[in-house]
């Protein structure tokens, strides 16, 4: 039986999944580290081990997979040699052709084993279309009925912030490979809530996306907050650790209901809602999916970090986007961008 892999590589850690040419999802791995920061090598043999041990369990070998769909944070080319990002080290990953190295590395042991490259905002948003429209099965996530739909934009908020489109089931990726980046896109004065949070610089500009929505925003965001009279008296200046050891705890003490942290996670969904319009006024599509970490949010909290963002959508938004029924989050969760890679090679 032939078994297909996709690869999703993160910040630190690494998931494959793995499915077959019914296009069925038969399992997706637990995270497992890669250390970008120790250099390509390191990362190739990490994804080529774990590979080999997750095939192993379904009974097969590696010179059973015929493709692999590999998705990383981009920029990249269409053929996977990645550009200068601002979360990958440029002495390591500046222009390597992350595709053409791992498919060397994987035909050691399957000669004829192909590696497509995806950017991994693309990717999910393929993940979370082909799933939701039925087209790739997952028991996972259980679709009692696919979703009649021909596009959808989604968004990752983690660490940074991506994202990618679908139309006509397929992902959009553009003259150069570098669709998506809607991270790096400008946010007006207002959708901070105090000039200062504005300042956050990512890559070569201020004021973007990614500067409003994400766990580097709200490092940032928490760090100057603690700085005001209205927050003196906070509990977390009480507590050991960098900024960023604090920021860690916001999902927790909102949980608790702790009046900065809603603050924050409202502040930041209200400027997703600006970020989504954007994208939605040049592709008009079917669905608006928010993904990645924030899916995890308490109830409570996801749902206020949802109506934040459905209501700057709707307040800045023409008359004729306002028919937009309301945002929702990713069906597949932090694992989109790996199903989605995989789905990119199933036949």
């Amino acid at each position: 039986m032939p078994y297909f892999i996709g690869v999703d590589i993160g910040g630190t850690t690494s998931t494959l999944a793995i499915g077959n040419g019914d296009r069925q999802v038969l399992g997706v791995s637990a995270q497992f580290p890669t250390s970008p920061d120790q250099g390509p090598g390191a990362v190739i043999k990490a994804i080529v081990r774990q590979a080999s041990l997750e095939v192993e369990k379904l009974g097969g070998t590696l010179a059973d997979v015929p493709a692999v769909g590999l998705a990383t944070p981009g920029p990249a080319t269409h053929d996977g040699v990645l550009l200068k990002a601002p979360n990958l080290k440029a002495e390591y990953w500046d222009r390597f052709p992350i595709r053409a190295e791992l498919e060397q590395a994987f035909r050691q042991q399957a000669p004829q084993c192909e590696v497509r490259y995806i950017g991994d905002g693309q990717a999910a948003a393929l993940g979370e279309y082909a799933v939701r429209r039925g087209s790739v099965s997952w028991e996972r996530v259980p679709v009692n009925q696919p979703e009649e739909l021909d596009s959808l934009f989604m968004v990752i908020v983690g660490t940074g912030f991506g994202g990618g489109a679908v139309i006509d089931g397929k992902p959009i990726r553009g003259r150069e490979g570098r669709a998506g980046h809607v991270g790096h896109t400008l946010l007006p004065e207002y959708a901070f809530r105090y000039p200062a949070e504005g300042q956050l610089q990512i890559g070569n500009a201020r004021a973007t996306a990614e500067s409003a929505i994400s766990i580097t925003a709200l490092t940032h965001q928490l760090g100057y907050r603690l700085t005001l009279d209205e927050w003196r008296d906070h509990p977390l200046h009480a507590q050991d650790g960098t900024t960023k050891d604090k920021a860690k705890r916001l999902r927790e003490l909102a949980a608790a209901g702790d009046p900065l942290a809603n603050q924050l996670f409202a502040d930041q969904g209200r400027a997703l809602g600006i970020a989504l319009l954007s994208a939605n006024c040049l592709g008009d599509y079917d669905r608006l999916v928010i993904g990645g970490g924030v899916c995890d949010l308490a109830p409570d909290v996801r749902d206020n970090y949802r109506r934040a963002a459905e209501a700057s959508y709707h307040e800045y938004a023409l008359d004729g986007f306002r028919n937009l029924d309301g945002l929702e989050f990713s069906v597949c969760g932090d694992e989109a961008p790996v199903v989605g890679a995989l789905a990119w090679v199933l036949p």
